[in-house]
């Protein structure tokens, strides 16, 4: 029997996807286990993505992140942009840019396993990005238009929806109340000679002030624009002289 809380359109594809054994299915999501998991890619962006317990879940608040920084470049009138993602995951996001706009993009992480599925979503979705393993603190950001990163920003305090146990933790959660990773990053580019021209955040939704103070505090000539996503939470921040 369906369980109530999945859609009929995801309750199809898991019969088609696990004829004889859609009981040991109804147990795993009985189990809060995640439901784009089981299916095995998720569609974001017009992009299908494949997702498996080595990436983040993509979130629809991500997909804004994405259209609303197209529509910075765009207004910045940067013509080929080259763009640096701190953090791809499964690479959701630079796939996304790779498909809408003429652009250079390398995309960084940390985790070996998550970098494989993400040139495999590169390959599906016949874009170019360049992927490399590294610490997303441990390189240049010399010479990119734009940095984005959907960093780690769960405060260890926060409460998260059961089902993010099946997530790679290393992808959530972060020091500092949640901040760690904006603050290191906004230090890096504070001591890099030619700096982007627009910086984009996806921010935890009691973070504004925060943002904007490291903003302040380590980039002083740059302006901080914080957006809400489509559920009136601020959700972006965007930084450009």
């Amino acid at each position: 029997m369906k369980p109530k809380f999945i859609s009929e359109t995801d309750w199809h594809l898991l019969k088609e996807k696990y004829p004889e054994t859609i009981d040991d299915i109804i147990k795993k999501l009985n189990e809060h286990y995640p439901v784009q998991y089981l299916i095995g890619d998720v569609d974001f962006c017009n992009c299908k993505i494949k997702v498996d317990e080595r990436v983040l879940i993509p979130r629809y608040e991500t997909e804004f992140l994405v259209q609303k920084t197209i529509e910075k470049i765009k207004k910045k009138k940067i013509l080929i942009p080259k763009i640096l993602e701190l953090g791809t995951g499964s690479g959701c996001i630079s796939i996304a840019l790779k498909k809408r706009i003429d652009c250079e993009i390398r995309a960084v992480d940390i985790s070996k396993e998550a970098l494989d599925l993400a040139k495999e979503n590169a390959a599906i979705n016949k874009v170019h990005i360049n992927f490399a393993q590294k610490d997303m603190l441990n390189i240049s950001y010399e010479q990119y238009d734009v940095l984005i990163s959907n960093p780690p920003y769960v405060s260890f305090e926060e409460p998260v929806g059961i089902e993010t146990k099946y997530e790679p933790q290393i992808a959530l959660f972060a020091e500092k109340n949640g901040t760690y990773f904006y603050e290191e990053i906004l230090k890096k580019v504070q001591k890099t000679k030619q700096k982007p021209k627009l910086i984009a955040f996806e921010i935890g939704a009691y973070q504004k002030e925060e943002i904007k103070k490291l903003t302040k505090k380590y980039l002083s000539t740059y302006t901080c624009q914080i957006e809400k996503d489509l559920a009136g939470k601020d959700r972006y921040a965007f930084l450009s002289e």
